[in-house]
């Protein structure tokens, strides 16, 4: 199971549009993914788990992906979070 630790740039974290983004992203891989941040982890393709880690700028976060395409799904979920997530 890959993962990778990031940290949120944009300025509103994992919040309200960028969690939608982000949860959105992930469904559309096949593998598992889940996101932590501390001790507490979500699944990273529903939008109110994201939205329960109450992420904030500057936060770290880690990304696990398990399955078919988890290379492909962390790659393309880390770059998101590095790119600000569309802010």
């Amino acid at each position: 199971m890959p993962s990778k630790t990031v940290e949120l740039r944009n300025e509103s974290g994992l919040h309200a549009r960028p969690a939608a983004v982000f949860s959105k992203r992930a469904a559309t891989f096949d593998c598992d993914v889940k996101v932590s941040k501390g001790e507490t982890e979500a699944n990273a393709k529903s939008v109110l788990r994201v939205l329960t880690l109450d992420c904030h700028q500057g936060d770290e976060i880690t990304i696990a992906t398990d399955g078919d395409d988890e290379d492909e799904a962390l790659k393309t979920l880390v770059e998101l979070v590095e790119s600000g997530i569309g802010e």
